[in-house]
């Protein structure tokens, strides 16, 4: 999160709109530890990130959806063979997102 504050207090400074997800929680092997964040201001520039590419995706847009609604929420990624095509964590960890 510290590598993205400096932006995140310029962001605020100007008034813009943005939303942050941040890495709270990882299980076995992951890309990134607790506190890694991805910010997404209102026009939809990005800084920062929770996964070093996996997953970032989905979380941007997590972070788009908390902008337009408002509301928080916890999201599991990770990686299992149910989901082998689904958008996961090839490392074969488990990280949780609060946005």
């Amino acid at each position: 999160m510290l590598d993205i504050a400096e932006e995140l207090h310029r962001w605020a400074g100007q008034g813009r709109s943005f939303a942050v997800a941040t890495v709270v929680a990882v299980g076995g092997s992951a890309p990134r530890q607790p506190g890694a964040a991805l910010a997404v201001d209102s026009d939809g520039t990005a800084v920062g990130s929770v996964s070093g590419g996996c997953v970032e995706g989905a979380v941007y847009e997590l972070c788009r959806q908390a902008i337009e609604d408002g509301t928080t929420v916890r999201e599991r990624f990770g990686y299992s063979d149910d989901d082998a095509f689904a958008v996961g964590l090839t490392c074969g960890g488990v990280i949780d997102i609060l946005a």
